[in-house]
């Protein structure tokens, strides 16, 4: 395995180290992906002493621009193709009402202990009499070995202080697969209100690094089991849980979730793919009804889920624009290659999903056939051939009637230009009635086929050429 710090950037600051007097070292992060075999171009740095004005010298003899963060007392320089981060050993103190710490200058040990899991507590000297001594006070590298996420001091303090944290100690066993210590896990519980106390923002980022892990669903257990999902995504909470009336009852709708999530994750790493699959079924407590002959229902419950998706993002201060866009368009559609596999694939159906789903339609199928959690192999395999035939439809029909984001021939404006009207509602009944008449097959996508129909319609109401 190459040596980690073969970059010639740590020789320089080790260097520099000498000459300053003032003890460098690389911790975190760069430390511990080295030993997950996980490679990573962000090197944090902490310097005993002036991490900014040591980051300003090192970039002076570089010719390197450095960025400084005053707020934050930290200052950064890019380097033949990695980002070096340095700051200087603190120990920190909390309030009771904030996550942002009061700082004073420390020593390594200080900072190490200030990191929220032994693993990123994991240190490499950087001097000259003992460079790339690994430092790991808290047994990181067991924990590693291991499999644990554990802090290194008392958790309770670690979550109470930063309660962040708790979400970023299941955003890290996500990531790598790894188990929540049980004391942690348990500090995790007992601290979980103190969520109430971080922004929303940084919260939905550690959600998108969760959903965005290799197998999602291992993440949002343990925002479950923790408490902490109850408090930050009660809409998905609400999905836990099976109803049951006589003979019939229904699918844990939650647990049903995770496993389409983890569907679309073996597939696709698109994030906004994924809360898709997070939201389909959102709207099913909303929606759920009893019929005492087929069992319980979830009617239109693709419909309420496509309009709670705003409130939803804005709650969770997501984007709003095209990423909320694209995803209510997925929960609306979600069912309708479903339906399609279900019945009869007609070529009309296939149009107007062509047309609704637009340069979507292969996302959309991707989430479909990820929603297929069937434990029958039988009704899988039915349902996956039925996809199959959808798709080659929807090729073979792209091909000839080039449906997929068309917009028909005949505009509001050549009506309008044609009869001599103005604005009104007979302009927008003629322009369905030609876009069904395409949809349906019953012309072709053409400017002269749908100009002809537009004569006739017109004349039907009575409108004269100019």
């Amino acid at each position: 395995m190459e040596n980690p710090l073969s970059h010639p950037v740590f020789r320089q600051i080790s260097e520099l180290s000498a000459r300053r007097g003032e003890c460098a070292y690389v911790v975190g992060g760069y430390v511990r992906d080295w030993y997950l075999h996980r490679p990573s171009t962000d090197i944090d740095v902490v310097v005993v002493g002036d991490g900014v004005a040591f980051a300003e010298e090192l970039g002076a003899q570089l010719h390197a621009k450095v960025a400084v963060y005053k707020t934050f007392g930290t200052a950064m320089l890019r380097t033949k193709g990695v980002e070096v981060e340095f700051v200087g050993a603190r120990k920190e103190s909390y309030s009771e009402n904030s996550r942002n710490p009061q700082v004073e200058p420390g020593t390594l040990e200080d900072d190490q202990k200030r990191r929220d899991f032994t693993i990123n507590a994991l240190a490499w000297s950087l001097a000259e009499e003992d460079f790339g001594r690994l430092l790991d006070p808290f047994g990181g590298m067991d924990d590693i070995y291991d499999g644990i996420i554990r802090t290194p001091c008392d958790p309770d303090v670690t979550f109470s202080d930063d309660p962040l944290r708790m979400m970023r100690a299941v955003r890290f066993a996500s990531q790598l697969g790894f188990e929540v210590w049980d004391e942690t896990f348990e500090a995790i519980r007992r601290n979980r209100h103190r969520i109430a106390i971080i922004s929303k923002e940084r919260i939905a980022t550690e959600l998108n690094k969760i959903i965005l892990s290799p197998v999602p669903s291992h993440g949002f257990l343990l925002l479950d089991m923790t408490g902490l999902l109850e408090l930050i995504f009660p809409e998905l909470h609400r999905l836990k849980g099976i109803d049951r009336r006589g003979k019939h009852a229904h699918k844990d709708n939650f647990l049903h979730t995770l496993k389409v999530l983890d569907n679309v994750a073996m597939h696709s790493e698109d994030l906004w793919l994924r809360w898709a699959a997070l939201l389909h079924d959102i709207a099913k407590p909303q929606t759920k009804g009893y019929d005492p002959h087929v069992g319980w229902t979830f009617h239109s419950h693709e419909m309420v889920g496509s309009k709670m998706v705003p409130s939803i993002f804005r709650e969770m201060k997501l984007p709003m624009g095209d990423p909320m866009k694209f995803v209510q368009k997925m929960v609306f559609l979600h069912l309708r290659p479903i339906i399609l596999s279900e019945d009869q694939v007609t070529d009309s159906a296939v149009r107007r999903l062509l047309f609704e789903a637009g340069d979507d339609v292969e996302k959309l199928m991707t989430l479909c056939e990820a929603d297929i959690t069937s434990g029958n192999d039988a009704k899988v395999k039915r349902y996956m051939a039925n996809f199959e035939l959808v798709r080659r439809k929807m090729k073979d029909l792209e091909e000839r009637d080039r449906v997929r984001n068309f917009q028909p021939p005949i505009t509001g404006q050549i009506i309008m230009d044609t009869y001599g009207i103005p604005p009104c509602n007979t302009i927008g009944e003629i322009k369905e009635v030609i876009k069904n008449a395409i949809l349906d097959g019953d012309i072709p996508n053409d400017y002269a086929a749908a100009f002809a129909l537009m004569e006739q319609l017109a004349a039907e109401r009575g409108l004269k050429k100019v």
